[in-house]
């Protein structure tokens, strides 16, 4: 049986978690042995000394700020239309028991196992079950038997590993063994850790070096609590963006949403003087509930080409045509940007990853020039990472952020870092997670800080560059960048970790 490196379900303590280091490869700090191998072959100069301080570069310790996240976003926690139930609920807690499952089908793996045309409900049923959680509450060693199959054609993928190395990391069992008794011991310490969740959110943040915590939230979230206890307990320790997203949807002629809106903000959005009133009010309420931002994944479903717009232009609600649906999410796009603009706020924006013939970043330039006082993050940026280099070097108020590349897959990060380190400007590259549980996050900080371990001791070979200044370096992408352009936290010394 695999033995968990401290108590499961129970406080971690740094030296514990960082234990755990020992198996799978899967510590914090850890370099890839194929890079360090990569490094030493291409250079048959390269002294007894070098070798030593490249492998010296430990960024285990190295605070981590996470700006872009998602966690709880799975089924036990619940879902409503269009989202899930953490990001429109304050303090919003699991409905039901916790699991392993829970953890590994997420959005993303359970995602990408859909994709690859596999339905573990329907392996359940199958095999005697109503669906896989309902089998695995009764054996998840026998559910996960079940799944193996097609795991293991998808054992080499990003989401997957990230999601093991981090329950690794935090449980002490890697979910990849065989021992039916460990898969019972790391399902029943989740559900321990998640009946008390946000406590435990905070417990895995310390043993990761996670410091601040920015969580995506749609605009119903400001006014809707579980309780008055849970979401003063989930704000103690997390900041919140608003997602616009919903907003570029309310032109149909019954919206219940926009119903919905209109009565949390004493506004019905008819014709441009009240919408203007209708998203001022929205972001009035997001910055009195610790909203610092906002975030939009129009890339999803059409280009980033966002065109001024005149009022005049606008078709409010009703059956709009294609053409008309396109200009009022432009003039909705714009006003937000306005607000942003006006209230210093960070605006993020998804960048590649899907509907690839229309996600490329390069129209956002139509936003950084009017809206500069308006900080455009760009997320994930893969396979546009040169388009996504070029705007954060010549645009002074777009950045970078990593987020989601190495739950894709890991090597995305390191070509991307790989191409930038020596274009752009470094305090112009965040790296975080966009994770949907706390252990995926844990997971990807893991490859992460690896590869920036590795990209970084490229750096001390072409250009002489020493180890100390090349934490220095590490400490800006993973935690100090985002300081001031969230005006969150604070700035931590390389000489204090």
């Amino acid at each position: 049986m695999t033995t968990p490196k401290f108590v499961l379900g129970g406080d971690l303590s740094r030296r514990g978690f960082l234990a755990t280091a020992s198996t799978a490869a899967a510590g914090f700090g850890s370099v890839r042995i194929s890079c360090a191998e990569r490094a030493s072959a291409s250079s048959s100069s390269e002294t007894a000394s070098e070798k030593s301080n490249s492998l010296a570069l430990d960024l285990a310790t190295v605070p981590n700020f996470c700006s872009h996240e998602h966690w709880g976003s799975f089924d036990s926690i619940g879902t409503f239309p269009g989202g899930f139930r953490a990001d429109i609920v304050q303090g919003a807690t699991p409905t039901r028991r916790t699991g392993l499952f829970d953890i590994l089908l997420d959005p993303y793996f359970g995602g990408f196992l859909a994709a690859s045309g596999i339905n573990p409900n329907e392996i359940a049923r199958k095999a005697g079950s109503e669906s896989i959680h309902s089998l695995a509450t009764q054996s998840p060693a026998k559910a996960l038997d079940l799944l193996r199959p097609a795991i293991e054609r998808q054992k080499f993928t990003g989401a997957y590993q990230c999601i093991r190395r981090g329950l690794l990391s935090l449980y002490g069992v890697d979910i990849a063994t065989y021992d039916g008794q460990a898969i019972v011991q790391i399902d029943s310490a989740i559900a321990k850790n998640y009946s008390d969740i946000f406590p435990w959110y905070q417990r895995a943040m310390a043993a990761a070096h996670f410091t601040d915590l920015i969580r995506i939230v749609h605009p119903e979230f400001y006014v809707r609590e579980e309780s008055a206890q849970t979401a003063a307990q989930e704000a103690a320790f997390t900041h919140t963006l608003m997602r616009i997203d919903p907003l570029v949807g309310l032109w149909a002629k019954e919206s219940p949403r926009r119903d919905g809106l209109a009565k949390i903000t004493g506004v019905d959005p008819s014709d441009a003087r009240s919408w203007r009133e209708f998203i001022a009010k929205l972001f009035d309420l997001a910055a009195a509930h610790r909203g610092i931002g906002i975030k939009q994944l129009q890339a999803y479903t059409r280009s980033l080409e966002f065109l001024p717009r005149k009022d005049s232009e606008v078709v409010w609600r009703g059956d709009l045509s294609p053409a008309q649906v396109r200009v009022f999410q432009d003039w909705v796009v714009h006003e937000c940007c306005k607000q942003a603009h006006d209230r210093g706020w960070v605006h993020q924006i998804h960048v590649g990853t899907n509907n690839i013939t229309e996600c490329n970043p390069m129209p956002l330039a139509l936003l950084a020039k009017p809206y500069s006082r308006m900080n455009i993050v760009m997320l994930h940026c893969w396979p546009f990472l040169k388009e996504a280099g070029w705007l954060a070097k010549f645009y002074p108020n777009i950045y970078i952020n990593t987020c989601w590349q190495p739950v894709l897959n890991p090597e995305f990060l390191a070509e991307a870092l790989t191409g930038w380190l020596n274009y752009v400007p470094i305090y112009k590259i965040t790296c975080d997670h966009d994770s949907t549980s706390v252990e995926m996050a844990v997971g990807s900080s893991l490859f992460t800080r690896e590869i920036i371990a590795e990209v970084l001791i490229e750096r001390t070979r072409h250009l002489g560059m020493n180890i100390r200044d090349l934490k220095s370096a590490a400490l800006d992408m993973l935690h100090n960048n985002a300081v001031p352009l969230y005006r969150i936290g604070k700035e931590i010394s390389v000489d204090e970790i």
